[in-house]
C-alpha cells in the first residue's frame, strides 16, 4: 500500500504538471501520488509524464470501460470512445458468443467485452485476440487471462484457429484508420508514444478496414457480425468497404463518446 502523500507534496506535484502543460494537473497528480510507493518514484514519474511520456504509460495502465488495463511502453492506448464500439458489440452477442478482437493492442476491446457479457449473464465461450505487433501481444497476453481466451501474434486472420472458420459471432476491430498524411498532426503523445502500425491506416486511412472486411465472411458465422470503429468522416467509406465485403453495412454513432461504430451483417 502506498504511503499517504502530504497535501504540500501533492500540491508540489499540481504545480509542476501545470507548468508542463497538463491540462488535468489535479486529476493526474492524484493518480500519480496514489501509485507512488516512494518520494523518489514519484518524482521520477511526476518528471516522465512533464517530459512528454502519456499518464497511462507511466502509471503502466489505462481505465478503459471500468476496467484496469495494463498498457506497455509504445503500445496503443485504448480510448474513452471505444467504449462505444464494446457497447455495440454487447447488445448484439448471442449466448456463448465467439469472438475475435483484430488489430487487438493491449487487448482492452475484448477482455471489457467479455467482462460486459458477463455481467449482462450471457458469457462468451471464447475469446481470440490478435496483433501483428510482439510488443502489443505480450501486453495483451497479460489483460486476456479469462478462461478460453488466447492471444495470437500475426497479420489479421493468419494467426487464427483454422476451426474458427464460419464461427466467430462477433468480429471486433479498431484498425488503425488515421490516413498517413495526418499521422503528423496527431498529438505528440500519440505520434511520439505508440506505435506507428498502430495509427497507421494508408493514404485514405482505409487500408487495414479494407483487408478486415475482404476476409471477413470466411470466418464470420452465419448472421455473425464485424463491428469496426472509424471516424464520422470516414463513416460512409467505411460501410461502402463492408458492402463490397458482402456484409450489410450499418452505422452507429454516439455524440456523448464522438464515437462512430460500423457494423456488418454477414447475410
Amino acid at each position: 500500500m502506498s504511503s499517504p502523500v502530504l497535501p504540500s507534496s501533492f500540491d508540489a506535484v499540481v504545480t509542476r504538471l501545470r507548468a508542463a502543460g497538463c491540462v488535468f494537473a489535479e486529476d493526474e497528480a492524484a493518480l500519480l501520488t496514489a501509485a507512488a510507493t516512494t518520494p523518489a518514484e514519484l518524482d521520477a514519474m511526476v518528471r516522465r509524464r512533464a517530459e512528454g511520456l502519456p499518464l497511462e504509460h507511466v502509471l503502466g495502465w489505462a481505465e478503459f470501460c471500468g476496467l484496469r488495463i495494463a498498457v506497455d511502453l509504445q503500445v496503443f492506448v485504448p480510448r474513452v470512445r471505444t467504449g462505444f464500439l464494446v457497447r455495440q458489440a454487447a447488445a448484439l452477442a448471442p449466448p456463448d458468443a465467439v469472438v475475435v478482437d483484430l488489430c487487438c493492442g493491449t487487448g482492452a476491446v475484448g477482455v471489457a467485452l467479455l467482462a460486459a457479457l458477463a455481467a449482462a449473464g450471457t458469457p462468451a465461450a471464447e475469446l481470440h485476440a490478435a496483433d501483428i505487433d510482439p510488443v502489443a501481444v505480450r501486453c495483451a497476453r497479460r489483460n486476456v487471462t479469462a478462461a478460453n481466451s488466447r492471444v495470437h501474434l500475426g497479420d489479421l486472420y493468419d494467426p487464427l484457429p483454422p476451426r474458427l472458420r464460419g464461427r466467430v459471432d462477433l468480429l471486433v476491430v479498431n484498425a488503425p484508420y488515421v490516413p498517413t498524411e495526418a499521422i503528423g498532426l496527431l498529438p505528440a503523445e500519440a505520434r511520439v508514444h505508440e506505435a506507428r502500425v498502430a495509427l497507421d491506416g494508408g493514404s485514405d486511412g482505409l487500408d487495414l478496414q479494407r483487408r478486415v472486411a475482404a476476409g471477413a465472411t470466411r470466418w464470420l458465422a452465419p448472421g455473425g457480425r464485424l463491428l469496426m470503429e472509424t471516424s464520422g468522416r470516414q463513416a460512409a467509406q467505411t460501410a461502402a468497404v463492408f458492402a463490397d465485403g458482402g456484409l450489410l453495412p450499418r452505422i452507429d454513432r454516439s455524440d456523448e463518446l464522438d464515437a462512430t461504430v460500423v457494423t456488418g451483417s454477414r447475410p
